[in-house]
């Protein structure tokens, strides 16, 4: 019997012999897995016993004794008793967050709270999102569907439209005895676009709270002469974290938490969405003290690709839609400090309000029986390539922060595991012991949650549209490639690209042209994956 397993042998043992009662909640299923996992090498040894008779203290007869007591505790969870929930779930979403954080390596990120879950959880590295842009990504994550699944890559198109039957995660959850509910943005509702009320226990929750409290960034919201009313792209104000929107979902995440304390009777799905860093790049001026502006990164490559096809990047994306923001060419150096120093106090003020929900955790004595994730998204270009936006099939818009804390899973680990959005909706089902639908696009990574050293996919997909076509991105550990075509168009038609990030990171150079090999190993990866739907549209 493994040594590490004696601790968990012990905890049963005391489980049994002091009563269900005091079996902590989701303690037990996390414990079983691990020994289940361990015993299996020493299932034959328990069949066959020694001829001499067994110390009652070797670890062979306790290993017996172990045996019997997993029996009995797997009927106790097959039918658990009312008092021994299983795991909450605190899903925190974070709009336009890229793993410009501590914890991922960032030198001048100002971010200790997700650096704190991160060292009670699992970072992982190279975590993907599905489509660069607010509302496909969001769909993905709550339904466990790609977008070229579901046919719909716009903002203005409910998914339901599209997939009238999905069930989302916080849905599943809810039919599974759960209290589901949703603060703050978790769907993309503008753009004509609106919540999912099946996937809540009661209405989901949204702040009202000014955009801008400066007189003079106020003034700015008149239509200008290009028609734009979305005021300046930043706001640098003394005025504490309530006087935005951020701070009020945070306050409001921690009265739910109070009161789900007080409700021992049903396990909680709480998602919890932040709106910062989106632009505009708007904090409390404490933020904006935090960083020397002369001290922050800027972009290294300016330029689109070389040999990449025109389409496959933009100049455009909101920047240009603010006021203060020139409508066209360069933004020039003094505007590019001031926006990526914008992104990072905004970046360190949600920071501030999830570690307001981390200590509710502690404080309420829940972290230990919630499953805690972070999820960005998807990534936003500051100023590389020329952009100021997401919308684009590049590292710098497709990368994302997750993290994830939960009973049971290993600790202030790093992982390279390679995942995309989709696969949260299943890892949360197994790590909280719910059956998995089926049909969905994702795949567990809850063996990585238990060990950092465990493997996920070998590479990761992805979209966006340009242009009448869509361009379908593979991801594996050293190469992208993108293959933009006409959704159901000729193959022999497709543009394509390609980028080695072992030898050029900053994806100077486009070399599908001479690495025909490499092109064909991805495209024939690709091609086993379902064709995209077109995008929705509904019927005249």
């Amino acid at each position: 019997m493994p040594a590490g397993s004696l601790p968990a042998c012990r905890f049963l043992l005391a489980c049994v012999c002091e009563g269900p009662r005091d079996i902590p909640p989701g303690c037990v299923r996390a414990t079983m897995i691990e020994l289940t996992r361990d015993h299996r090498s020493n299932q034959q040894a328990l069949k066959s016993p020694p001829a001499a008779p067994t110390p009652i203290g070797s670890t062979t007869m306790f290993g017996r004794i172990c045996a019997t007591v997993l029996l009995g505790l797997f009927a106790i969870v097959a039918s658990p008793p009312s008092h021994c929930k299983p795991p909450n779930v605190l899903l925190i979403c974070v709009d336009d967050l890229k793993p410009t954080i501590g914890c991922y390596g960032d030198p001048v990120a100002v971010t200790p709270n997700i650096d704190a879950l991160a060292a009670r959880g699992v970072r992982f590295d190279m975590a993907y999102c599905n489509q660069a842009v607010c509302s496909p990504s969001r769909n993905a994550l709550m339904t466990g569907l790609r977008p070229q699944t579901i046919g719909v890559y716009d903002l203005s198109t409910h998914f339901r439209d599209a997939a009238p039957d999905a069930v989302t995660v916080s849905q599943h959850f809810k039919r599974n005895g759960y209290l589901a509910e949703g603060l703050g943005k978790i769907y993309h509702t503008g753009h004509g676009n609106r919540d999912d009320a099946d996937s809540w226990s009661v209405a989901s929750w949204r702040p009202k709270a000014a955009a801008y409290v400066l007189e003079k960034n106020l003034a700015m919201r008149k239509p200008d002469a290009k028609g734009r009313v979305r005021g300046p792209a930043t706001e640098s104000a003394d005025v504490s974290d309530e006087t935005y929107s951020d701070g009020l979902i945070a306050e409001e995440a921690v009265h739910r938490l109070e009161v789900y304390k007080e409700r021992t009777d049903q396990p909680f799905f709480l998602a919890v969405g932040f709106l910062k860093p989106h632009l505009p790049f708007i904090a409390p001026k404490r933020y904006w003290d935090l960083y020397d502006k002369r001290n922050l990164p800027m972009p290294k490559v300016k330029t689109p690709p070389q040999d990449a096809p025109s389409y496959a990047s933009t100049t455009f994306g909101e920047l240009r839609n603010y006021s203060d923001m020139p409508a066209r060419g360069e933004i020039d150096e003094a505007t590019t400090r001031h926006l990526i120093h914008g992104y990072y106090a905004a970046t360190s003020y949600a920071d501030a309000q999830i570690g307001k929900l981390l200590r509710a955790l502690d404080q309420l004595s829940l972290a230990d029986e919630t499953i805690v994730v972070l999820w960005g998204d998807h990534g936003w270009h500051l100023g590389d390539h020329g952009m100021w936006c997401k919308h684009t099939n590049y590292e710098q818009a497709a990368r994302i922060p997750i993290i994830v804390s939960a009973p049971g899973g290993v600790r202030g680990a790093a992982t390279q595991a390679m995942i995309e959005t989709v696969d949260l909706y299943p890892t949360l089902t197994e790590l909280a012991g719910l059956p998995t639908p089926a049909g969905l696009d994702g795949q567990s990574f809850a063996d990585v949650i238990r060990n950092a050293d465990a493997t996920a996919r070998d590479f990761v997909t992805h979209v966006y549209p340009r242009g009448g076509r869509l361009g379908r991105a593979i991801r594996n550990s050293r190469y992208r490639m993108v293959e933009w075509k006409v959704v159901a168009g000729p193959r022999e038609e497709a543009e394509i690209e390609l980028y080695d990030y072992q030898v050029d990171p900053l994806e100077t150079e486009n070399i599908a042209a001479t690495s025909a090999a490499i092109v064909a190993q991805l495209r024939d990866k690709l091609d086993r994956q379902p064709e995209a739907k077109p995008q929705w549209k509904r019927r005249k």
